[in-house]
């Protein structure tokens, strides 16, 4: 079972600051998606800690912007960009030499895709795009990635998930959306799926003796329109500030959203098989513990996501290359 903490979390919330951020120097973190989005403001508040940060991005002109700024905002920064393409997994293992590094503290799982509309898309493997990208290649990157992580004291696999999540249910007999194609349900379903990995791959370490925890996160409501701008990355102008405003009150922009991954990452009394979020109706504010959704709780599903995942990437997480 996963080492979990009773301790309140407006108890655990106290001592956290998300605007000074404990020293992680001489630690090497890698972010999926790093380049845009969520996946940029937790590469820039875990640069700010002394950590040597790594961008895992397909477009490295995207990576050289976001790279830019996030030395502009933090003058010494250790950043750089690791080509990775998570809808192919057979670029992958690649990738994870090119990493060249020693040792790796944390990967946040964070990069996805969002289709608004019709048709439904496939990879070069004829996987649903959401779906490959969201939760396949996360699950094979994390077992290419498993010795690196279990030779490093205190590693930790932190998945970003949705509040979209919250209201959808897998279906197991159509995993990849091949018979009833919705795309905002195909998407809450893929990051259904990455969150029921996280907690299922928690159960899993801990069974088979491994010290690398893992621990679910997810942004709450995070909008560009609040989020602060970052010119080489995105500007948010005048006119989508001004709309954002009221919606502040219920929700956040996205430097906001991306505290739940980062104290994920640094805070030692995080522990595996938790759930993260956002204080205020899981929406906006600092990062605090939540129960688990029951959902996510359901080990039957997770068990059955997990086998039908190693069989479609050929990889199992806490063993490698099957």
């Amino acid at each position: 079972m996963s080492e979990r903490s009773t301790m309140p979390a407006a108890e655990k919330t106290q001592g956290w600051d998300v605007h000074r951020l404990p020293s992680a120097e001489g630690k090497s973190f890698l972010v999926t998606g790093g380049n845009a989005g969520i996946g940029y403001f937790v590469a820039e508040q875990l640069a700010g800690t002394g950590a040597t940060v790594v961008l895992g991005s397909r477009d490295p002109a995207k990576a050289d912007a976001a790279t830019a700024s996030i030395r502009a905002r933090v003058p010494g920064a250790e950043v750089r960009h690791l080509r990775l393409d998570l809808a192919d997994p057979a670029s992958l293992q690649a990738s994870v030499a090119a990493l060249g590094l020693d040792r790796l503290d944390a990967v946040v799982h964070n990069a996805g895709v969002a289709l608004d509309d019709p048709p439904r898309r496939e990879t070069r493997d004829n996987h649903e795009l959401m779906f490959a990208t969201n939760h396949l290649g996360h699950f094979a990157l994390t077992g290419l990635l498993a010795p690196l992580l279990a030779a490093t004291p205190g590693s930790r696999i932190v998945t970003t998930g949705s509040f979209a999540a919250k209201s959808e249910r897998l279906d197991l007999d159509d995993l990849q959306s091949a018979h009833d194609y919705r795309p905002k349900r195909t998407y809450g379903r893929s990051k259904l799926a990455q969150m029921l990995f996280g907690v299922e791959l928690d159960r899993r370490l801990r069974a088979a003796g491994r010290a690398t925890l893992s621990v679910v996160v997810h942004p709450g409501g995070a909008l560009d329109s609040l989020t602060p701008s970052r010119p080489q990355v995105r500007v948010r102008t005048t006119a989508e500030r001004l709309r954002g405003l009221p919606l502040g009150l219920v929700v956040q922009g996205k430097e906001a959203g991306a505290w739940p991954a980062v104290r994920a990452v640094l805070d030692p009394d995080v522990r595996g098989g938790q759930l993260w979020g956002p204080r205020v109706f899981g929406l906006r504010g600092r990062p605090v513990t939540e129960p688990l959704w029951d959902h996510l709780a359901d080990a039957g599903t997770a068990a059955r996501l997990w086998t039908a995942s190693c069989a479609l990437t050929g990889v199992d997480p806490v063993l490698g290359p099957l």
